[in-house]
């Protein structure tokens, strides 16, 4: 299996890309309660799994769908990581992991999810993996190093990083990072690519979390 979706419990997808991430998708890991928004789209939706805690399934779903069912009572993690550990430990020939729903509803899950994913090459060994989490509004991912991104010209980014030691520098945005100092989120916003391919470059191996339009 190359990529599977991992559906959380956040704001359902409503425009046409990541519809398509989650109705053409290989195999889709349900977060707790996204099975039943996930079914009120598609009633004939089949999860390979559903993992969390259960606290917000409904009754009836649990019994319908209890041969697949991963219950994960431990609350040292959210349930976006417990399906992200399941699905690395269960499929671990996945290349690319694509969450959706992690996003919306509430602000605070919302920073939580994000934090997370920029956390995630800390916490799990990806081994090149891909991971990225899509909502109607843009794409997140991780770059880690040094690296060239092909995104295209004239489109919005923002980068985020939680360490302060980061500095870099940046070809093909309007405003480089060469002078920013990584000590607050908003400090990287709201940027441009001015070429179809932005090169950054790290002094040292952090992650930064980066969203496109």
């Amino acid at each position: 299996m190359e990529s599977i979706v991992i559906l959380g419990n956040g704001a359902f997808p409503t425009e046409p890309y990541p519809l398509f991430l989650l109705d053409s998708a290989e195999a889709v890991v349900c977060c707790d309660g996204a099975l039943e928004k996930w079914l009120a789209h598609n009633p004939e939706a089949q999860p390979v799994a559903v993992v969390g805690d259960l606290d917000s399934l409904p009754q009836a779903l649990q019994e319908q769908f209890a041969d697949i069912l991963v219950h994960e009572t431990e609350q040292e993690t959210n349930d976006q990581t417990k399906a992200l550990r399941w699905v690395l430990r269960e499929h671990p020939e996945v290349e690319e992991i694509v969450f959706l729903g992690a996003t919306g509803l509430r602000e605070d899950h919302t920073i939580g999810n994000l934090g997370l994913l920029m956390d995630y090459p800390r916490q799990f060994p990806l081994d090149g993996r891909k991971l990225s989490m899509v909502s109607d509004f843009g794409t997140f991912f991780v770059v880690t190093d040094s690296c060239d991104l092909h995104l295209g010209e004239g489109r919005s980014i923002s980068l985020f990083s939680a360490d302060n030691s980061l500095q870099l520098t940046s070809e093909g945005l309007e405003w480089p990072l060469d002078t920013v100092v990584f000590d607050a989120w908003w400090k990287a916003t709201l940027n441009r690519t001015t070429t179809p391919i932005i090169s950054l470059h790290f002094n040292h191996p952090a992650p930064l979390l980066i969203m496109v339009d």
